[in-house]
């Protein structure tokens, strides 16, 4: 009979453990600012094959940052989750109701890894970061862990791979004394500034004929300007710094008006050669993306049993 009841105990253990295991059910949540232009699909689509592929027949959910953009395809009829939900005339919800966090529990995700595109730790991953913690704390035991991922651009090995990546993928139409210019969103607030501006120094060291500036923040083109005019640069190929190419891209990068990167640099003299293309199409970047949320230690759903 003991030995009975020892078999019957260690198969109900096995039976507990195996049954706990079976209900620790795996997710990703993909998190990006977002875009509304077709053409800005690929990087996009491309990201979520590999994550498909990654994470074969585990629920992967899409969440845009951007209200602008989520209004303006809700007025299209496509529906894309928020982090954090808005109401009618935008005002936040109080933290009440998180559509995406809300669809990762609904899909029955315990273990969920949250992976932001963004390309460095700024404003915006910090507010991603306040706003998984405010609903945690709100619905304690939502979820049984839930695993924040750096961004793109967390650290000096990160930043190494990245130039690599974007350097062994620019056009192969560049001949030598062609410069190249890349375009990062940037921000005025928080660390993104101090970042941008050590991305572009490593890439200066990297290759000296290749410079990074920014949309917004202290990091401008118009910094970028006086120097390639100086150099007397010929031909100047430009693309962007960002995980797709939207709206920032095909306009203030490459566009017609006369404040574009592309017609300042025309105004110049110089050859502009754009080419629109979002750093998701970039096989290598993908690659860094997925390590990034694979490894992923950071438990918000229990900070202090974080690995």
């Amino acid at each position: 009979m003991k030995r009975f009841a020892s078999l019957f105990c260690a198969l109900f253990l096995v039976l507990v453990a195996v049954e706990a295991q079976a209900e620790d059910k795996e997710g990703v949540l993909i998190v990006a600012f977002g875009t509304s232009m077709e053409s800005a699909m690929p990087s996009l689509n491309d990201i979520d094959a590999a994550y498909k592929a990654a994470y074969p027949g585990k629920p992967i959910v899409w969440a845009y940052t951007s209200d602008i953009i989520r209004k303006k395809l809700a007025k299209e009829g496509k529906k894309i989750f928020s982090v954090i939900a808005v109401v009618g005339d935008g005002a936040l919800t109080g933290g009440m109701c998180y559509e995406a966090l809300n669809d990762c529990a609904e899909k029955g995700i315990t273990s969920l890894r949250v992976q932001p595109l963004h390309v460095t730790a700024g404003e915006e991953y910090m507010m991603l970061q306040r706003m998984i913690v405010k609903n945690l704390t709100k619905n304690p035991g939502k979820f049984e862990h839930v695993y924040l991922a750096y961004p793109l651009i967390y650290s000096s090995e990160d930043l190494d791979r990245v130039i690599d990546a974007v350097l062994g993928s620019l056009a192969k139409d560049r001949k030598s004394g062609d410069y190249v210019v890349l375009m990062g969103h940037g921000n005025d607030r928080g660390a993104s500034d101090l970042t941008l501006a050590a991305i572009h120094d490593r890439f200066l060291q990297k290759d000296p004929h290749v410079f990074v500036a920014t949309v917004e923040g202290a990091n401008g083109f118009s910094h970028i300007l006086p120097v390639l005019k100086s150099r007397m640069a010929k031909t100047v190929h430009i693309e962007p710094l960002m995980v797709v190419a939207g709206d920032h891209a095909n306009n203030d990068l490459a566009g017609s008006e006369d404040d574009s990167w592309a017609s300042q640099m025309k105004k110049a003299g110089m050859k502009v050669v754009p080419h629109l293309r979002g750093l998701g199409e970039i096989p290598a970047i993908r690659d860094i993306y997925l390590s990034h949320t694979q490894a992923a230690k950071d438990d918000m759903a229990h900070p202090k049993k974080s690995d």
